[in-house]
């Protein structure tokens, strides 16, 4: 049994534990081709991918059917990318390319031109360039050898943005700022805002409710904003957490908060076993006796009590008292079962989430 105590303060910088209102990233979509491949793109039953290429060809000006294309090195692929706030026309992004038909490997393809849509199915950029997928796959003599994911590869900096996205906020117009926090809490949104006036020094920053900090542009940053946001965001603050016992039982392993309150508590931990075992027996005639041999089954029941014992669990820590629980020889699964008795007791001032 694994037990992990991690401390319930952390100190962590404003950016760590929140986000600026209005500004995100946006997430960007498209499907393309991916040609070059050594025979493992997708198959001929796949029609998707032939009139993807039929229709790619058209453009060209080449005009071919569907019967025509007999090709097993193109493959029909979803594009992914994500456009980070702020991005401006010209900026390269990153592209995940994903295998939407029944090829084998992307690896040595060359994604062909394909634009990628914003939600609203704008055009926002587009991405072209040499797969690369890290892996590999092989088949020969009716076998097949496969490492990590040859279906999915990576073009990096092969996406171009051509259209801005504009913010919902813009940062330099406004006069108040909102911080929004990734676990809203009414301690921490309030310790954030005190933080955030003892760097600015003044009163400038309030906890609106448990998940948004508003902060009032300072005179001195007025058109400014971007330094003001640069600011608040390398502010330190102790961050406080539920108090949580995480508990799992698949691997017998707890983690909890170095700071949680126990109260004393008495647990009795026993075990009754069971146990009913059926015996089959022969009974054989004696020679001359004119007898018939007959099956006979025997059965019986044993009851184990295994001995019992309530012991006093008393402790500054959880840790404590889980070791208290671990030297009496509770398996993981019935830790967790404890330590939800204990905490419905009043004797554990913790959730308990089992994973």
């Amino acid at each position: 049994m694994w037990i992990l105590a991690v401390s319930i303060a952390l100190a962590a910088r404003v950016k760590d534990v929140t986000a600026l209102y209005g500004v995100r990233d946006n997430p960007l979509v498209g499907y393309g081709l991916v040609v070059g491949l050594n025979r493992t793109g997708d198959s001929a039953q796949n029609l998707a991918a032939v009139r993807a290429l039929g229709n790619r060809l058209q453009g060209l000006g080449m005009t071919m059917s569907d019967s025509d294309i007999k090709s097993r090195n193109v493959a029909m692929v979803m594009v992914t990318a994500v456009l980070p706030a702020g991005t401006r026309p010209g900026s390269p992004l990153d592209v995940s390319v994903s295998s939407a038909g029944d090829a084998r490997s992307l690896e040595g393809g060359m994604l062909l031109l394909t634009p990628l849509y914003s939600a609203n199915g704008m055009a926002i950029a587009e991405a072209q360039g040499t797969v690369l997928v890290g892996g590999y796959s092989v088949a020969a003599g009716g076998s097949s050898t496969v490492k990590n994911h040859p279906t999915v590869g990576t073009v990096p900096r092969g996406g171009l943005v051509e259209v801005e996205i504009p913010n919902a906020l813009n940062v330099q117009q406004s006069v108040t700022l909102d911080w929004v926090l990734d676990v809203p809490d009414f301690t921490n949104s309030s310790r954030i805002a005190a933080a955030v006036d003892a760097a600015l020094g003044g009163d400038y920053a309030e906890a609106v409710d448990g998940g948004t900090v508003r902060v009032h542009v300072p005179d001195p940053y007025l058109g400014r904003q971007s330094e003001l946001i640069a600011v608040v965001d390398a502010v330190h603050v102790e961050i406080d957490q539920v108090a949580r016992v995480v508990v799992s039982e698949r691997t017998g392993t707890v983690v909890m908060g170095a700071d949680i309150t126990v109260s004393p508590v008495a647990v009795a931990h026993g075990g009754l076993t069971i146990e009913v075992a059926r015996q089959t027996t022969v009974s054989q005639p004696g020679p001359l006796s004119n007898g018939q041999t007959v099956v006979a089954s025997d059965s019986s029941v044993h009851v184990d009590e295994a001995t019992g014992h309530i012991q006093m669990i008393e402790g500054v820590t959880v840790g404590d008292v889980v070791g208290a629980l671990n030297r009496m020889g509770v398996t993981p699964r019935d830790l967790i079962v404890i330590l939800q008795a204990m905490h419905s007791a009043g004797g554990l001032m913790a959730e308990i989430e089992a994973i």
